[in-house]
């Protein structure tokens, strides 16, 4: 066997991995015997005390149903304490990537562990865990030339890979539902909903000069100029700038609708309104105060700045920024998901003012549900455009990891408001 094939990935049924594609994946990472068995005594310790089962598949077998707990079934227990010792978390997402472990309620398993993330580890130990974690690449980093290239890496994978899980009008963001639990079939509707509010929070209507910093694949543009406005929309990503150009003109809305591959920092002009939709993540805390300086300087005197942004908690941010996590390894690379005092505290020094903060984390728990089960079931079409399953495994522990953060309140996201005056509304 290549030492750049894992074990499990040349078990009957199941296709070898790619070592040049996925490399960190196809091989084990190195890590002493001591330090493995370390991290196992340590894992099997913090998982004992959590309300969840781990097993293997002889395990199962003999098992009587009656537990209600989230199961953890470890495949390759040694490759899974393996890569958690040499790597931590990152570890931890690449085993599943590796199938070595499985769940029969992932997003429930994943959601005990994010309610419990503080507890993990005892209390001395918390302090050495530097030793299993890794400081963010410099590479990461949102320049100029790095934001691209990290736009690039996720929102250029496909158009026709988002299609097959988004709604129709392609919004990559949380919805807004009329009822929760949501529907399938709500999801398009609770989509238009979400843009409505924004776009009556920023009062656009005719006449109206907007900014959209992060276009996506343009529906709040078209929603926009619907309502009479003239929309300036930017990107980074060349292949939404191209969507969004075909579903402008498809719309006849070209004399009011302009998108432009270019970066915030190099927009200028004067807007009666900004809209950013969780675009804030993207942007990197090193370039927190000049994305906030550039929402100042586009707003024409009166204007309204009107932000979605997914939050977490402050102290977990700080940790977060020092740490590459496996999210930043595969999915967002450079993002860092803010706090809402980061929101505060920057802004205010751009000399704006928050105005309306309303939070729904709820509602992005179940937008990703939905997701989630429409891209499992799409998983043959995921397949047939190029996708092997490594990659689908991945994308499925992201949108389940997700929607754990906000279904754990780990995470929330919050639509807000900003003015050069200040003031809270009613």
């Amino acid at each position: 066997m290549s030492p750049l094939v894992s074990a499990r990935a040349t078990e009957p049924g199941l296709l070898p991995i790619d070592a040049e594609r996925w490399p960190d994946v196809a091989r084990l990472p190195r890590a002493s015997a001591l330090r493995t068995a370390v991290a196992r005594t340590l894992v099997e310790r913090a998982l004992s005390r959590l309300p969840l089962r781990t097993v293997t598949p002889r395990d199962l077998s003999s098992a009587d149903g009656s537990s209600s707990a989230p199961t953890l079934t470890l495949h390759d227990p040694r490759a899974f304490h393996r890569r958690i010792g040499a790597d931590g978390l990152i570890g931890f997402g690449e085993s599943y990537m590796a199938d070595e472990w499985d769940s029969d309620d992932l997003v429930g398993l994943l959601t005990v562990l994010a309610r419990h993330v503080d507890d993990l580890a005892p209390a001395p130990l918390r302090r050495l865990r530097g030793a299993w974690v890794h400081h963010r690449p410099r590479n990461d980093r949102n320049s100029l030339d790095g934001a691209r290239r990290n736009i690039h890496r996720h929102y250029d994978l496909s158009n026709e890979l988002f299609a097959l899980f988004l709604d129709p009008g392609l919004t990559y963001s949380s919805a807004v539902f009329d009822s929760l639990p949501a529907r399938a079939a709500d999801l398009e509707a609770a989509q238009h909903r979400k843009i409505d509010r924004l776009l009556d929070l920023a009062r656009v209507g005719p006449g109206t000069r907007l900014l959209e910093i992060g276009t996506g694949w343009g529906e709040l543009a078209l929603r926009a100029a619907a309502r009479g406005a003239h929309v300036r929309t930017i990107t980074l990503s060349a292949e939404q700038r191209t969507k969004a150009v075909e579903r402008v003109r498809a719309a006849g809305l070209s004399d009011r609708v302009d998108v432009e591959l270019r970066d915030y920092r190099r927009t200028s002009g004067r807007y009666d309104a900004v809209v950013s939709v969780e675009m804030i993540e993207a942007v990197g805390p090193e370039y927190w105060p000049g994305y906030f300086g550039s929402l100042r300087d586009l707003l024409a005197p009166g204007g309204r700045a009107v932000l979605q942004a997914i939050t977490m908690p402050h102290d977990r941010m700080l940790v977060t920024a020092r740490t590459h996590t496996w999210i930043s390894k595969y999915v967002f690379p450079g993002g860092l998901i803010p706090s809402r005092e980061a929101i505060a505290r920057h802004s205010a020094a751009a000399g704006l003012g928050i105005v309306h903060d309303a939070g729904y984390g709820e509602h992005y728990a179940e937008t990703l549900r939905l997701w989630r089960e429409r891209f499992l079931d799409q998983e043959k079409a995921v397949e047939a455009l190029g996708f092997d399953r490594v990659f689908r495994r991945m994308w499925e522990l992201y949108l389940a990891y997700s929607e754990a953060g906000f279904r754990a309140h780990y995470l929330d996201v919050r639509q807000i408001v900003l003015t050069t005056t200040g003031g809270q509304e009613g």
